[in-house]
Parts: structure tokens; sequence; C-alpha cells
């Protein structure tokens, strides 16, 4: 995106962009500017660091930090810097993501991570949590959020049960 970046995805292998461009796209339909980078906890932790104490001077204002397996890339990216991190645990091939949620809701009192689902619905959500904590300093953001709520309502309450396979 061309402005200033307010929201840094930040994934811990280029094989977690068919999810978290689900994040990357949300973001966008709400015109907020963001950027995606990779960046591993454990094959690039002094640039993961270095990352994460630069993104408020940098203008960011929320870390969306994707991993999965031992999953530590939004805890390390949390201890580094004091703007919020959402955690978004990806699937993994042997326990399916039950491993990446645990390391990261296991973070050690005092250094907070909010996660949220595996895949791609921790993608959406995270991103859509990024947008209400940007909501709560900027009414035009606030009102679209809160159009995109109504949307999402109307859209199940017109639903009828003979629309279902």
């Amino acid at each position: 995106m061309s402005r200033q970046a307010l929201i840094g995805i930040v994934m811990g292998s280029d094989s977690d962009w068919p999810i978290m461009r689900h994040c990357a796209e949300t973001l966008a339909q709400f015109g907020i500017p963001y950027e995606a980078k990779v960046l591993s906890a454990h094959r690039t932790p002094d640039a993961a660091l270095d990352y994460a104490a630069h993104a408020g001077a940098r203008g960011m204002k929320v870390l969306i930090g994707a991993a999965g397996g031992a999953a530590h890339l939004a805890g390390v990216l949390a201890a580094k810097t004091e703007l919020p991190v959402l955690a978004v645990p990806m699937p993994s091939k042997y326990l399916q993501g039950i491993d990446s949620l645990l390391a990261m809701v296991q973070m050690p009192g005092g250094i907070p991570v909010a996660t949220f689902a595996v895949g791609e619905a921790g993608a959406v959500n995270a991103a859509l949590f990024a947008v209400a904590m940007l909501a709560l300093n900027d009414a035009e953001l606030a009102a679209k959020l809160s159009a995109f709520r109504a949307r999402q309502r109307e859209k199940v309450l017109a639903k009828t049960l003979s629309d279902l396979p």
C-alpha cells in the first residue's frame, strides 16, 4: 500500500501468505495501510527483534504475527515493542495448528499477545480486531466497521432454511 503502514503483518515463512493474505485483504477493505514481511523468530531473530523495536517509531500501531509449529514469532515481537501484538496460529503438518495455538496462548505474564483462531478465520479476525483498535480514535473508520458489522448481520438475517443446501 502506498500510505504509511499502520499495521505490520509479519509471517514466519512465505508459506503462511496463502492464509495471511486474508488478513491483508481485510485491512485493504477498510483502507488501512499495512506492510507484510517474512521474518522468522528462529532463522532471522535479530531482524525480527529489530523490526519490532522500531515499528512504533515508523508509525505502526499494531503488529500481527503469524507462525506455525513452535510459533514463537508473535511472542518475540511482543518482547521488543509496546505496540499491541496479535497472533495468528498457522495450521501445521502434523498437529493441524494445535501446537501453534498452544505456543501462542502460553505467553508469560507481562508480555501480552492476543491470540486468534488457527488459520484463515484467525487471519481475518486479527485484521478486524486491529481495525476495531484503530477505530477507537478514528470516527470514519468506526463508521466503516459499524457498516461492515451491519452487512454481516443482514446477510445472516436474510437467509432462510430454504436457502440452505
